[in-house]
């Protein structure tokens, strides 16, 4: 299974596609940062965000998506834009008839680091393990987007087994 996680923003947007092995094993495919001149208008920045992540799910074709969920910014200006840029990814993974998950910053880092109060510096190595990288993923948001995916990927996992239960 191919996920794409999505870090959300209007300025730059984390992208992370990470594939779940037959032996339950994860594999980053692809990750990156989608970024956008802060000197066009904003309609013009969230069509160009739209036609990035068009452009990755068309290259890519993952079988389901995930975006970080907006939480309370004291920033209220910076808590919009992010909204926008989370509204556009929606709206690029429904186009694709993803399924979509949605997950709070608490659900990704205990999804990835089994602690909620984790640092970024903590996800990201646990990243890194997870995938089997190198090197720790690079920018912060794409790290975060690969977060996101891994995030869902062990999701899926968890309602394939109570759907198998009959439990859901």
């Amino acid at each position: 299974m191919l996920v794409i996680g999505i870090d959300p923003g209007t300025a730059t947007t984390g992208y992370g596609l990470v594939e779940e092995n037959e032996d339950g094993s994860l594999t980053a495919v692809d990750y990156g940062v989608i970024t956008t001149p802060a000197d066009l208008p904003m309609p013009m920045r969230l069509l160009e965000l739209y036609r990035q992540l068009k452009q990755i799910l068309l290259l890519h074709r993952p079988h389901s998506g995930a975006v970080e969920k907006l939480f309370f910014h004291r920033n209220v200006t910076t808590a919009i834009s992010v909204g926008q840029g989370r509204g556009v990814a929606l709206l690029a993974l429904g186009e694709a008839g993803l399924e979509v998950g949605e997950y709070t910053p608490l659900e990704i880092k205990q999804a990835v680091a089994g602690y909620g109060g984790a640092g970024k510096r903590q996800i990201q190595q646990m990243v890194q393990v997870l995938l089997g990288l190198e090197s720790m993923p690079t920018p912060d948001d794409a790290a975060d987007a690969l977060a996101v995916a891994i995030c869902h990927a062990h999701s899926a996992r968890v309602r394939e087994i109570y759907q198998d239960q009959g439990t859901t």
